[in-house]
């Protein structure tokens, strides 16, 4: 999500998670703590709801906590006999407040969870229960979910955390400006998008409105096109903190490609500029696309926005090269979602909530109140929500797998030296070989800290 991408997350993520590897002893081959040998927890339906359960999530900013508590209040209504004690935060809080829990083995019954190596942390070290049984695609509840959302937290065909919502990367375009730019059909590869570019700019126009000032959407755009140039199970081994080396010469290529939309598409002074100003210049005219979130979608159709652009933009994919070497049908992005502590007193009753948390009724709610896409199929359409969102999770529907955010799916240190590498980038202070060489170097750090 936009405002965790910062410098300052990732250096809380290398100090605090870091040392979950610690928590269980590991043998070569085994992940430390791998819950696969841990005593399984007992996740069959309770034959009482009753007793108290812990959830601690991330989103205590106004226009998220409601939701949440709407949620509970309505569990708890029909489940007199269960108490939920909530606990909402903020972004850095909850790193901060996961860090020290996790050290001390006193994790929530519930607990947030990116996608990535973030949540393979907790896995590792035998604090994620699996909820293979209840969660996998064949299974009931499983299969109201979009496989790739379901993919995105498992680990070893194995399946450990529920997905809430759903969120990936588009090019969102202003048709007025493609119109006045000649641009007569959304690009379909990135030689196109450039010579696009090209047009837009002798038209008038920023081509791509960009704001990297704390690194994230820059760290977006390189998720995107390392999937484009990495095949997949080169991407799968140096993602992985134990087998990463990032010697593949498509890595060099994905930061060329970023060089040259910087070159012929960005707007000056990235580095300096945040990602809501840039948006700012897309919905005034003064920028023609902008490479965003789809859960920013609702921000483009505001009351505030102005008409000739909130009714007149649409979106497509960042396109791949003609002779990209990794996958062109990945989309960026991951869901958001929640794990069970392995070492809960009441996993049972903690997956009920989770379950009655996603059930078709509180997944439509959660885009009619806060404007997220829900992972559970049909949710949208029922929420009758506006065209742009509706055809995004469509979209999404079509994706083979989702390219997670590079900054979550790496070790920290890998993601900390891509973030700052990609800056220099941007700068002209750094080369893609000098980007790869400090990301070379962090991954072979983080090998020899997982042992």
């Amino acid at each position: 999500m936009k405002t965790t991408r910062a410098t300052a997350y990732l250096a809380a993520l290398a100090l605090g998670l870091g040392s979950l590897a610690a928590c269980a002893p590991s043998t070569p081959g085994t992940p430390a703590g791998d819950s696969s040998s841990a005593d399984a927890a007992d996740l069959s339906s309770p034959a009482e709801k009753s007793g108290t359960i812990t959830m601690l999530t991330k989103f205590a900013a106004p226009e998220y906590a409601p939701y949440f508590e709407a949620v509970v209040a309505a569990y708890e209504k029909e489940n007199p006999d269960v108490t939920i004690d909530l606990q909402q935060v903020g972004d850095q809080p909850y790193k901060d407040k996961i860090r020290v829990l996790s050290a001390s083995k006193e994790l929530p019954d519930i607990y947030f969870s990116w996608a990535g190596d973030f949540a393979n942390k907790f896995v590792r070290a035998g604090l994620a229960a699996d909820l293979s049984g209840e969660l996998a695609p064949d299974t009931e509840w499983g299969g109201t979910f979009a496989p790739a959302a379901l993919e995105a937290f498992a680990t070893d065909g194995k399946y450990y955390g529920v997905p809430i919502n759903l969120d990936a990367k588009y090019l969102a375009y202003s048709e007025a400006a493609f119109d006045k730019a000649g641009v007569d059909a959304v690009p379909a590869t990135f030689a196109e998008l450039l010579d696009a570019c090209g047009k837009l700019t002798d038209a008038g126009y920023t081509p791509i409105a960009f704001g990297n000032q704390y690194g994230w959407p820059a760290i977006h755009y390189m998720t995107q096109l390392n999937a484009f140039n990495v095949a997949p199970d080169t991407l799968a081994k140096d993602y992985n903190p134990a087998s990463g080396e990032f010697t593949d010469a498509g890595y060099v290529t994905a930061l060329a490609q970023m060089k040259s939309l910087s070159d012929a598409c960005f707007n000056d002074g990235v580095n300096g500029l945040s990602h809501e100003v840039a948006q700012a210049n897309l919905m005034s005219g003064k920028a023609a696309m902008q490479y965003i979130e789809i859960v920013e979608f609702p921000t483009l159709v505001g009351e505030d926005v102005d008409p000739a652009f909130k009714d007149n933009w649409s979106f497509f994919r960042l396109p791949p090269a003609d002779d990209a070497a990794g996958s062109t049908t990945t989309l960026t992005g991951a869901p958001d979602g929640f794990m069970v502590n392995q070492g809960s007193e009441n996993p049972a009753l903690a997956l009920d909530f989770l379950k009655f948390m996603t059930n078709m009724d509180n997944a439509t709610k959660l885009t009619t109140d806060i404007g997220w896409l829900s992972p559970v199929e049909g949710a949208a359409e029922k929420a009758g929500s506006f065209p742009q969102l509706q055809e995004g999770l469509k979209d999404i529907g079509t994706a083979d797998d989702f390219a997670i955010w590079l900054d979550t799916v790496v070790n920290a240190d890998v993601a900390a030296a891509y973030l700052a590498g990609v800056q220099g980038l941007l700068d002209e202070s750094q080369t893609p070989e000098d980007v790869m060489k400090s990301v070379q170097k962090a991954a072979a750090d983080a090998k020899k800290s997982v042992g």
